[in-house]
C-alpha cells in the first residue's frame, strides 16, 4: 500500500492487515513490531511497513514458523543473509517432516482403533478406551509417571 505515509490508527493498520488490534499490541510487546512515538497531545500512527511488517509475521506463522523464529528471520531481513534465513528455513522444514512423520503413524493406530471398535461393537469393552487404558498402565511401567 504505497499511498500510505504514516496515516493508520492502531486500529486502520489491524484492519488493513486483517488482524486484530490485539494482535498489533501483541507483536509490538514480542518486539515484532515498533511501536511510533506519541507526538505531544496526538495518536500514534502507522504506514505501509508497518502493513508490510505484519503481513510478514501472519506469513511465517502460516508457514508454520514461531514468533521467535519469525523474530530470527526479521533480523535477517536486509538481504545480505540468505545463508542463515535458508538455514533457519530448512531447520523448520526438517520439524515439519517429523510432525507429517508423527502424525502419520497416529493416524495408522487410529485407523486400526476405529477398525476394531467397528468389528467388535458388540464386546462389551470398547477396544479403543481399552487400548488406550493400556497404553497409560504401559506409560506408568517404563516412567513410572502418567
Amino acid at each position: 500500500m504505497p499511498g500510505i505515509a504514516n496515516s493508520l490508527t492502531i486500529g486502520g493498520l489491524a484492519k488493513a492487515a486483517n488482524v486484530h488490534v490485539e494482535t498489533i499490541r501483541y507483536y509490538q510487546r514480542r518486539g515484532l513490531l515498533l511501536e511510533p512515538q506519541r507526538p505531544p497531545g496526538g495518536i500514534r500512527r502507522y504506514g505501509s511497513a508497518d502493513i508490510d511488517r505484519v503481513m510478514f509475521v501472519r506469513s511465517a506463522q502460516k508457514l508454520g514458523f514461531s514468533l521467535d523464529e519469525i523474530m530470527d528471520l526479521l533480523q535477517l531481513e536486509d538481504g545480505t543473509h540468505c545463508q542463515e534465513a535458508s538455514a533457519l528455513a530448512e531447520r523448520k522444514l526438517r520439524d515439519v517432516r517429523e510432525k507429517i512423520d508423527r502424525l502419520g503413524k497416529i493416524e495408522k493406530v487410529l485407523g486400526e482403533l476405529v477398525d476394531q471398535c467397528h468389528v467388535h461393537q458388540d464386546n462389551i469393552t470398547c477396544p479403543l478406551t481399552a487400548s488406550l487404558h493400556e497404553g497409560i498402565r504401559e506409560g506408568e511401567d517404563q516412567s513410572g509417571r502418567t
